[in-house]
């Protein structure tokens, strides 16, 4: 009896770990407990929480066992719960914390040498803590801050000013995502709600009930595809993902029911090669879904087991795989005293650069100014070619600067020195007979 077999690139995929020797080893995490990923990295550095208000950054080459004491960032009040590279600028990450505030923090170059609480801004405006951060894919400076006063607001980090916040959350903020090409922004709420933003309107463009279940749903956006997915629990607990149209958000296209297993999944999107990778905390295993563009939407392509359980995960920007290894994505899975790094490959007999797996891609450069996205004036991505004879980095760009907005009590501060140094001139003109 003959079977049909539908043909795919990426049937084969595979997960190879690397060796213990290329690790990162003895870390002591932060005791916070939550449902945040607890770990973010670019083609640089990876970050993670390792004390209360600490964050440390680390540089790949230094594998190996972790220093007792890693000089971090100390700025913070209370713990960190989330932060996020910024996308344009290697050196330059955001943290949200339980102190109510989000920091902009520069890394030196080679890396932090001694602890710092010398922030390059401080976001201020949320009353409760800040659960999430997500800069913008393709607008310079923007960042999105979700806090648990229910609100999301969007900065102009560079201005280290408040452009907009956005209205509708009753209840805490779960995760946040903006599309491909910066111009929409989906948040998930723990009334069970899916909300559409507009960047430039504070009021939700669309919304609809996401995941019967009261547990955390994250989201992921997938791309180019102009579509997103939600992952999160039925009302029995079975955990489940579902993929959105945003221009019709009546319905899911579909919806496909994962497992019983309790902890939230952490979903990731490849939009080279349409892979979704779920990876669930507690779990020790990494699926693989391939999305395709009509129904049935998503066929299981395999899984990754292992027997280390997974506190948090995140994928790295396509520019930090080996593609003449034909690593498709880059993974950094944080277990509760390590770092590991996970390589999904697709198995090639040439040795020759393979563009059908590596289109151009998402390079990393902004197309647009932060007053260009909150004026509607959106720009496409600006992709990259990763063929080693062809590749051109954008590199860290334009130096990140930062005006710091000053607060009404330090401007009256400077007026009043100001007004007492004009009365000390006039005072000295006036004694030598000149006023």
């Amino acid at each position: 009896m003959s079977r049909f077999v539908r043909a795919s690139k990426v049937r084969h995929v595979f997960c190879q770990p690397e060796k213990a020797e290329n690790q990162y080893t003895d870390l002591r995490l932060s005791t916070a407990t939550g449902d945040h990923n607890y770990i973010k990295g670019n083609s640089k550095y990876f970050a993670v929480p390792i004390g209360r208000g600490t964050l440390c950054v680390w540089d790949y080459t230094k594998t190996g066992k972790f220093p007792a004491l890693p000089p971090s960032f100390t700025g913070h009040k209370g713990a960190v719960l989330d932060f996020d590279f910024n996308p344009f600028h290697d050196s330059v990450i955001c943290s949200g914390s339980d102190d109510g505030t989000a920091k902009i923090w520069g890394v030196p170059d080679g890396g932090l040498t001694e602890n710092t609480a010398d922030a390059l801004c401080t976001l201020k405006g949320h009353q409760r803590k800040v659960a999430v951060v997500k800069f913008n894919p393709c607008a310079d400076n923007v960042l999105a801050t979700g806090s648990a006063d229910f609100k999301v607001k969007l900065w102009d980090v560079s201005k280290g000013a408040e452009k907009l916040s956005l209205e509708g959350h009753p209840q805490l903020i779960q995760d946040m995502c903006w599309s491909y090409d910066g111009s929409q922004l989906v948040t998930s709420c723990k009334d069970k709600m899916i909300r559409i933003f507009d960047p430039r309107t504070a009021t939700a463009s669309a919304e609809v009930q996401g995941h019967d279940g009261s547990k955390t749903s994250k989201l992921v956006w997938l791309n180019t595809k102009s579509k997103f997915i939600s992952v999160g629990f039925t009302r029995q607990s079975k955990r489940q993902f579902k993929i959105w149209d945003p221009k019709m958000m009546d319905k899911p296209l579909t919806t496909a029911d994962i497992d019983q297993a309790a902890g939230v999944i952490m979903p990731f999107f490849d939009e080279d090669t349409n892979l979704l990778y779920l990876c669930g905390k507690g779990d020790g295993n990494v699926r693989y879904f391939e999305i395709v563009d009509e129904e049935p939407w998503q066929f299981h392509i395999s899984e990754y087991r292992s027997s280390s359980s997974t506190k948090g995960m995140c994928m790295l920007p396509k520019k930090a795989c080996d593609v003449m290894k034909c690593e498709v994505s880059r993974f950094l899975k944080l277990t509760s005293k390590a770092v590991e790094p996970l390589s999904m490959i697709i198995p090639r007999k040439s040795e020759l650069f393979q563009d059908d797996i590596f289109p151009d891609t998402y390079a990393g450069e902004a197309s647009m100014t932060a007053d260009q996205l909150f004026a509607g004036d959106f720009k496409p991505v600006k992709l990259m070619s990763l063929d080693p004879e062809k590749r051109v980095d954008a590199g860290e760009g334009s130096a990140f600067k930062v005006t710091q907005a000053k607060s009404a009590a330090v401007l009256q501060k400077e007026l009043n020195a100001a007004n007492a140094k004009i009365a000390e001139l006039e005072a000295k003109l006036a004694a030598a007979g000149i006023a």
